[in-house]
């Protein structure tokens, strides 16, 4: 017997092509749902920590967002990785004017 999934309702999740390029972000705020798994799931942070962190969301707005963010895993997580790897390239093709400075600061010493 297959049991059909029920799509979960985000009421406090918006995802407008408008705002922060469509990714799914916390309703009013600004705040991605990326921004606030990172610190969950990264940063080690419980839900009231993320409210601490971030005043304006409650907990509600937290616990949405990471039910969200569970919901769409590896879509996130996929998007996440590839926005890493355009950062790392952008690194290596243009190095920061600090980082260039400092290695000139280790060539004289």
């Amino acid at each position: 017997m297959h049991t059909a999934v029920k799509k979960v309702r985000h009421p406090y999740i918006a995802v407008n092509k408008r705002i922060r390029g469509g990714e799914p972000v916390v309703s009013d705020t600004g705040i991605r749902v990326l921004d606030i798994a990172v610190r969950y799931e990264v940063m080690g942070m419980s839900p009231e920590d993320i409210i601490v962190a971030l005043p304006h969301l409650n907990l509600s707005q937290v616990h949405d967002a990471l039910s969200y963010y569970y919901e769409h895993k590896n879509e996130i997580d996929k998007k996440w990785k590839e926005a890493i790897k355009k950062t790392e390239a952008l690194k290596k093709t243009h190095p920061s004017i600090l980082e260039k400075k400092v290695g000139r600061i280790k060539d004289i010493y």
